[in-house]
């Protein structure tokens, strides 16, 4: 087994007082333990600034409400060059609304991240959802204690199945021993010991177990109840210790104070064995059914004690079949009767503690270790499958033959005599969504694409028959645009879009330019040259984008007194890409808008594109600062490319939401990428250009083709747990794009033999404070 040889654990460490910090740290400890003897490391989370004498396992701490701890905390990781982060996962210990802070953590990792959720809420609020998506969108692999964690990351989440594992909360390995010796030691000698420890708080019902004790002594008069713990470092900043001061007084009022023993102590290990092992039944019994796992019940049963438990999640399953006893929830009757018969029961009570016993060999933390580790491997497999897939798909040196070949099969068949359908039911056209001018554009700059590139082209007809879309589309009146067109020929809008303005007159830029019929190329230009005075009254950055993307083409073209009008437009709209950039960007948000929408790359690509054809070094450098920025943040944590999803186009500077994925940004990220390999270190563009790639070929969440490579049929999108079966017009033209772009800068002698040196050779030590902040 291919072990990660480096391994930090974020989470609370021990000695800070709580269930997670004792995880941690015993878990650190049995994978240092393991035979694989990997070096591991700790980065506790500190909270209220707090003082711990952490012990040297703990290589750093964060301030949980300090946001800009969480950042140095992921440089300090990627430059120690771990193999593996294993983040322990709770709601209540990172800084933020609902932890979000630790999104500032993970999304700059460059390990693989495996995740242990130690809570999944079955009706989380939305910012909780929010954030445990993210966390789930990061990670390689998710942990859960108990089958109802899988089953509510299932259904409450769609997280696939494959991406979770089950193991149980580990113990300690005790050997299995009688009550009697240590109930001399800690003297309870003669007592039928009743025991409930961990952290004091409302919510653990020891009020209910006060409240059965006088049935229970009636029954078994030598009984004694033991609350051991502290009382939650929380509760007492609150409130100090007015709860267990309550519980004392409700067992005084009831005349069982002699019988209920409370014990304020925070014990190590090997005390604590000692008193689970003097018990003769173990009590839990919490008010709450949503406890995905407790650390108490784990350690009692796997001590071998006979338990009797609420039917919270954890409890339930671990129980399920005799192996304990469940009574209702808040029903103090119901404790006292179970109780009272394992006390009075000495065979069923023995036998209960041996099956307990046997059954818990495979909770030892050694074991669990071992799980651990195997779940590591299958993280750095992940990455390891994305890495050489990302190399199997990185340009050839001289040839295309080692990327697809263009298949057009399936998107013939989703155009008629009118055009390129918008949707499909499987790969069936679906009629009843017509067309639209945008995927009908973007339809004819692949025909303009494969006219560039030499191989397999559009027929003369099919590509008139985009061009007569887009002349059909156009309204003379108010120089726009129509987009939706019904499977009847009615138009649906009275002005398309804003972006399907752009998208149109990009089309015909590249038309005008490239298409292999010259009386085409006049009309392209013509109406490109009509449509292109509504941009003075276009506010949104998509349609800019798209236009300069339509201008650069052009600009290499035409009469002088257009191309003095077009210069101007060019350099107008580039300035407000410019300007939109400098009022939102910080050094954690590079970006032109406060969210990530849909076709981000196409912004950055622009920028290039337009900077370097008037050579403004400005432009070039925001291109390619913005281009980087959204490249690691479309980044799983196991390497391969993970877009933004349509689910989080609502997002204000927020690590995007992953799902669902649309081919739309592969392919923009894919062409801004072969853009910036112009102007830029190309060998790093090249590989990223790859890597987007990947993502249509199964280097994805899901390891999940998304294309047929025999039909060039894709797939809509990935979802969490599966592929959307349909597949459209958008999606089919979407990857030929990729496709042709990607084979077209494959097939370049220059792209080949001619590798460029960085863009920021120049202006080098004036912008690298900047781009490195």
């Amino acid at each position: 087994m291919n072990t990660p040889r480096h391994i930090a654990f974020i989470g609370n460490s021990s000695p800070r007082r709580c269930g997670i910090a004792t995880f941690t740290s015993d878990l650190q400890q049995a994978v240092a333990a393991s035979s694989e003897l990997p070096v591991t490391a700790i980065v506790a989370m500190t909270d209220n600034h707090q003082v711990y004498a952490y012990p040297n396992s703990v290589t750093l701490q964060i301030q949980d409400g300090e946001i800009a701890e969480y950042i140095s905390a992921a440089e300090m990781l990627n430059k120690a060059r771990y193999d593996m982060v294993c983040l322990q996962h709770e709601f209540g210990i990172f800084g933020g609304e609902s932890g979000a802070y630790i999104l500032e953590l993970l999304s700059r990792l460059t390990m693989p991240i495996v995740t242990t959720l130690h809570t999944v809420l079955a009706n989380p609020s939305a910012s909780q959802r929010d954030v445990l998506n993210r966390i789930v969108d990061v990670s390689a692999m998710v942990v859960v204690m108990a089958e109802k964690g899988r089953t509510l990351l299932r259904d409450v989440y769609n997280v696939p199945d494959s991406k979770i594992e089950i193991i149980a909360h580990g113990i300690p390995d005790f050997a299995y021993v009688p009550p009697d010796a240590a109930k001399t030691t800690l003297g309870f000698a003669g007592k039928q010991v009743i025991l409930t420890f961990g952290l004091l708080n409302p919510n653990k019902g020891i009020e209910v177990m006060i409240e059965a004790m006088p049935e229970i002594l009636r029954s078994a008069p030598n009984a004694v109840y033991v609350v051991l713990g502290a009382t939650h470092p929380h509760l007492v900043r609150q409130q100090g210790e007015k709860y267990r001061e309550r519980l004392q007084a409700r067992a005084q009022a009831l005349g069982i104070a002699h019988a209920v023993v409370f014990l304020d102590q925070f014990v190590n290990l090997d005390t604590l064995v000692q008193f689970i092992s003097m018990c003769d039944v173990y009590a839990t019994p919490y008010l709450n059914e949503a406890q995905m796992t407790s650390g108490t019940l784990a350690y009692s049963y796997g001590l071998g004690k006979a338990v009797v438990s609420t039917p919270y999640w954890h409890a339930s399953e671990l129980l399920a079949d005799g192996k304990g006893v469940l009574v209702p929830f808040n029903d103090a009757g119901a404790l006292s009767r179970e109780i009272g018969n394992l006390l009075t029961d000495d065979i069923r009570r023995d036998a209960m503690r041996t099956q307990a016993y046997a059954d818990s060999r495979t909770m030892t933390w050694a074991r669990s270790a071992e799980r651990y580790l195997s779940v590591f491997s299958k993280a750095q497999r992940a990455q390891s499958r994305a890495a050489l897939l990302h190399k199997s798909l990185a340009m050839p040196a001289r040839s295309a033959r080692a990327v697809p070949a263009l298949q057009l099969t399936h998107f013939h068949d989703l155009c008629d005599e009118t055009g390129l359908f918008q949707h499909a039911v499987h790969c069936v056209p679906n009629r009843w969504h017509g067309f639209c001018v945008d995927d009908n554009a973007r339809a004819l700059l692949l025909a303009s694409e494969l006219n560039i590139l030499g191989e397999q082209r559009f027929s003369d007809a099919l590509t008139s028959r985009f061009a007569a879309f887009i002349q059909h589309a156009w309204i003379p009146e108010s120089r726009r645009f129509h987009n939706f067109l019904s499977y009847d020929r009615r138009w649906l809008d009275d002005t398309g879009s804003e972006d399907s303005h752009g998208r149109a007159l990009w089309a015909l830029g590249h038309c005008a330019r490239f298409d292999s019929n010259v009386s085409r190329r006049t009309w392209a230009f013509d109406l490109f040259g009509l449509a292109l005075p509504a941009l003075s009254k276009m506010g949104s950055p998509r349609a800019w984008a798209f236009t300069l993307l339509g201008l650069e083409p052009l600009l290499q073209n035409g009469g002088a007194a257009q191309r003095q009008t077009w210069r101007a437009t060019q350099r107008s709209l580039a300035d407000q890409l410019m300007h939109r950039l400098q009022e939102t960007e910080t050094p954690a948000w590079r970006w032109f808008e406060s969210g990530l929408a849909y076709d981000n790359a196409r912004l950055s690509q622009a920028l290039i594109v337009t900077g370097k054809q008037l050579s403004n070094d400005d432009m070039v450098h925001a291109g390619l600062r913005t281009l980087r920025w959204l490249m690691q943040a479309q980044t799983a944590s196991v390497g391969y490319f993970q877009p933004v999803g349509s689910d989080g186009f609502a997002d204000v500077r927020m690590r995007p939401r992953a799902f669902d994925q649309q081919p739309l940004e592969a392919t923009a990220a894919i062409a801004a990428c072969m853009c910036a390999a112009q102007v830029d270190d190309s060998q790093f563009w090249n590989a990223e250009a790859a890597r987007a790639f990947a993502w249509f070929v199964g280097s994805n969440a899901l390891a999940t083709p998304l294309v047929d490579l025999e039909t060039g049929a894709c797939h809509d999108g990935l979802h969490r747990d599966r592929v959307n079966e349909n597949q459209g017009g958008e999606s089919a033209v979407s990857y030929l794009l990729a496709l042709a772009a990607l084979r077209r800068a494959a097939r370049s002698t220059e792209f080949a033999e001619k590798p460029r040196a960085s863009w920021t050779t120049s202006q080098a030590t004036a912008n690298a404070a900047h781009v490195n902040e």
